[in-house]
């Protein structure tokens, strides 16, 4: 009785695919073209984890690229603290 509920599991896991893993760019993408401000001005609210996950970045790459264009007027902070923080885009 239980070796076949061995068998049985590992039948299940040989047909599990492995999930590939998705590859982040660490690097901060180049913000000087227009079609990046124009996708972060369409975002309602941004957020390091929302630019992100728009732009498979790493989230800490996020973060600085939120602070420099923050920076450069392009962003504004609304809320946060030192674990969050929110910014909304300039009109």
């Amino acid at each position: 009785m239980r070796k076949a509920e061995e068998e049985k599991k590992k039948k299940e896991k040989e047909k599990a695919a492995p999930k590939e893993k998705k590859t982040t760019g660490i690097l901060i993408p180049d913000i000087k073209g227009g079609k990046m401000l124009e996708e972060l001005k369409k975002m309602r609210v941004l957020t390091p984890y929302a630019v992100a996950s728009k732009f498979n970045i790493r989230v800490s790459a996020a973060k600085d690229l939120l602070e420099q264009l923050e920076s450069d007027g392009l962003i504004q902070l609304v809320s946060g603290n030192h674990n969050i923080k929110i910014y909304k885009a300039v009109d």
